[in-house]
């Protein structure tokens, strides 16, 4: 990245979240896409943040991305208690579509990595619907294991083929931020870590209501969604977190 590029950073239990908002973040990236080539962008979030003050190695893939921005909106409130007063929450999923926006005049072009085959075909359908003219550069569901040395640089190469300016990745914390971290350098564009939305936009998956989301309360709504696999990331991560955060950590 440009070292000329200067981003206020708020350090959250180890981790140094952006201090930004939406129209700042979309600015930063299409105007100054060129300078991110090859970097990657962590979508952060209260469960991921735990799990980097728990895992050293997690938050040092964090604090080497290009940016950790505030997709949870208590990562956005603690930079504001500390100070930060013009720190806002940037979504995943909301900047994932106000880029796709921009891009249909700007002719970038985007490669979707994650999910299944199935959420692909939907995204696919739903992104040419809603954005006509949307370049989409390729689509990849990788298996649910391991890639070995030879399929791994194959998917590089093809990535890297497709001349994608926005690689979307969407497979879960920590597995994205891992990925994104082994193939710094690799491509001609810039990765983001992007979670559900592709399952979001894609319509495999209803997102929680808009009052909701402003009232921190989403997880709770995925939750409803999803308990089985939700309930220990959810419960227990954010009551940890808010402890952490109220004994100073």
């Amino acid at each position: 990245m440009d070292s000329s590029i200067q981003l206020t950073t708020c350090s959250i239990l180890g981790t140094n979240i952006a201090v930004t908002n939406m129209q700042q973040s979309v600015k930063q990236l299409t105007e100054n896409r060129k300078a991110y080539i090859g970097q990657y962008i962590c979508i952060s979030n209260v469960h991921t943040t735990v799990m980097a003050y728990e895992d050293p190695g997690y938050q040092n893939i964090q604090n080497q991305a290009a940016m950790a921005l505030p997709d949870g909106k208590p990562l956005s409130l603690v930079s504001r208690m500390r100070g930060y007063r013009q720190a806002a929450r940037v979504a995943g999923p909301d900047l994932m579509q106000e880029i796709l926006s921009l891009s249909v005049d700007r002719g970038d072009s985007h490669y979707f990595y994650g999910s299944t085959p199935e959420t692909l075909v939907a995204l696919r359908k739903q992104i040419e619907q809603q954005y006509p003219g949307i370049h989409i550069a390729g689509m990849f569901s990788p298996p649910f294991r391991p890639l070995s040395e030879e399929e791994d640089a194959e998917i590089v190469e093809q990535i890297r083929e497709s001349g994608a300016d926005y690689i979307w990745v969407g497979l879960g914390a920590p597995k994205q931020e891992k990925w994104m971290y082994e193939h710094k350098d690799c491509f001609n564009g810039i990765m983001l870590g992007v979670g559900a939305a592709f399952d979001f936009h894609a319509g495999t998956v209803k997102r929680a209501p808009r009052w909701m989301q402003e009232w921190c309360l989403e997880w709770l709504y995925r939750l409803s969604q999803d308990p089985k696999r939700l309930y220990k990331r959810y419960f227990f991560t954010n009551i940890k977190f808010m402890w952490l955060i109220l004994t100073g950590r």
